[in-house]
């Protein structure tokens, strides 16, 4: 993103992103979070879960990706979601994780916009307040808020 000029309400940016068995795998080896209900169908079942889960920190880094795409990670500023339901991922086949990124506020004297993404899936919201601040411009290299 340039010099576009965005409105609230206004979509900057959408995805459907699957989410599969091996995903958990690569997640659980890059993370370290072996927790079983996250590999065992088993576990899960025997702790009340529908099945095995996505980890939640998986989610929200996957539902964050379209925004990273479209304005860049350098100028993702702050990140936060709620976990608001799980993810079951079935044995075969893949759970399609949908985002759908809005302008919620834009501060244009600070040079940043909130963005608040709705992901969902099989029709259900899955992260609550979720919201990334941008810059709306690259920071110069001197700013503090660079990175």
């Amino acid at each position: 993103m340039t010099d576009e000029t965005l409105a609230v309400g206004d979509v900057v940016a959408s995805g459907v992103l699957p989410i599969d068995r091996d995903d958990l795998v690569r997640y659980a080896g890059a993370s370290g979070d072996f927790n079983p209900i996250h590999y065992r169908d088993d576990v899960a079942t025997a702790v009340g879960l529908p099945g095995v889960l996505a980890h939640g920190m998986l989610t929200m880094g996957l539902a964050v990706q379209p925004v990273v795409a479209r304005f860049g990670g350098d100028r993702v500023l702050e990140y936060g979601v709620r976990f608001t339901r799980p993810v079951p991922v079935p044995l075969e086949g893949e759970v399609l994780l949908e985002v759908e990124a809005k302008v919620g506020l834009l501060d244009e004297e600070a040079g940043e916009a909130r963005i608040d993404l709705v992901a969902k899936v099989a029709g259900q919201t899955v992260l609550g307040r979720a919201q990334v601040r941008v810059a709306l411009h690259p920071r110069p290299a001197g700013d503090p808020r660079a990175r």
